[in-house]
C-alpha cells in the first residue's frame, strides 16, 4: 500500500501543476479536436460517403496516431527533463518517498491525460454521429498499451538523450514526425504505396492505428487483428521494461553529481 499511496500522490502532483498552468492541458485538447476535424472532413470528402463513417475512420488515428502521442510520449519526456532541472530527483534522494513510486506516478499522470484525451475523441465524434462498433474492452485496452508504449519511449528519450527543456521539442520532432506519416495518423495507410506500406509494418503507430481502427470503425474481433494486438503487446512490454532501465541508469548518475 505504501507504493500505490506514493504513486497516488505523484501523479496528483503533476497534475496539479498542470492544471494550475494549464496551458499545456488547453493545448493537449485543442489539438486532437483540431486533427479529428480535419481528418473527418477530409476523409468525407475523398473516402466516405457520410460524416458519422468519416469520423468513425478519423477518431482512432487521431486519438493513438497523433494526441496520446504528444501527450504521453512528449509530455512524459518534458515531465522528466523539467524534474531534473528542478533538481527534485535530488530532493528524492532524502525523501522518504521510492525511486518505483516516482518511475509510477509519471506514468499514472500521463495515463489520465491520455484517458481524459480519448474521452474527448469519442464524444466529439459521437456528435458527428460516429458509433463505436467492436468490442469496448479490446478497444481501451489497445489505447492502454499505446499509453504504455509512448510513456516507456518518453522515459527512455528524457532519461537518455534529452538535458534541458529545450532538446524536448527537437527530439519529438525528429523522431515522432516521420513515424506519425509513416504510422497513418495523418494520411490513412489505405492511401500508401505498396513500397511505404511494406516499410510501416515495422512502426509500432501503424499497428496502433490499424488495431483500434479495425476495432472501432469495423468491429473487428482479438483473433482478427491479433497480428497488430501480438506488436503492440510485445513492444508495450519491451518500452516499459526500456524506460524503467533508462529510469534506474539515470537515477545513478543523478547520485553521482
Amino acid at each position: 500500500m505504501k507504493y500505490w499511496y506514493e504513486t497516488l500522490a505523484v501523479a496528483q502532483r503533476i497534475l496539479i501543476e498542470l492544471w494550475r498552468r494549464r496551458r499545456s492541458l488547453i493545448c493537449w485538447a485543442i489539438f486532437p479536436i483540431s486533427i479529428l476535424l480535419l481528418n473527418g472532413f477530409i476523409l468525407a470528402e475523398q473516402a466516405k460517403p457520410s460524416l458519422a463513417e468519416a469520423f468513425e475512420s478519423a477518431a482512432p488515428l487521431t486519438l493513438v496516431g497523433a494526441a496520446l502521442f504528444f501527450s504521453c510520449l512528449g509530455g512524459s519526456v518534458a515531465t522528466v527533463v523539467a524534474e531534473r532541472e528542478q533538481q527534485t530527483l535530488k530532493r528524492l534522494f532524502i525523501s522518504p518517498l521510492s525511486g518505483t513510486s516516482y518511475f509510477f506516478g509519471i506514468f499514472l499522470a500521463h495515463s489520465c491525460i491520455g484517458i481524459g484525451q480519448g474521452l474527448l475523441v469519442y464524444n466529439i465524434s459521437a456528435l458527428w454521429g460516429a458509433q463505436f462498433r467492436g468490442s469496448a474492452l479490446l478497444g481501451i485496452l489497445i489505447i492502454s498499451l499505446s499509453i504504455l508504449s509512448y510513456v516507456g519511449v518518453g522515459f527512455i528519450l528524457g532519461t537518455q538523450f534529452a538535458r534541458r527543456t529545450e532538446d524536448v521539442n527537437s527530439l519529438v520532432a525528429a523522431f515522432g514526425v516521420p513515424l506519425l506519416l509513416l504510422g497513418g495518423a495523418f494520411i490513412p495507410a489505405s492511401f500508401f504505396p505498396e513500397k511505404l506500406l511494406a516499410i510501416a509494418k515495422y512502426n509500432p503507430i501503424y499497428h496502433m492505428n490499424e488495431a483500434l481502427l479495425a476495432v472501432w470503425d469495423t468491429g473487428s474481433s482479438l483473433a482478427e487483428i491479433q497480428g497488430h494486438f501480438g506488436f503492440l503487446c510485445v513492444f508495450a512490454i519491451a518500452m516499459v521494461t526500456g524506460g524503467w532501465l533508462a529510469y534506474q541508469r539515470m537515477l545513478r548518475v543523478e547520485r553521482r553529481l
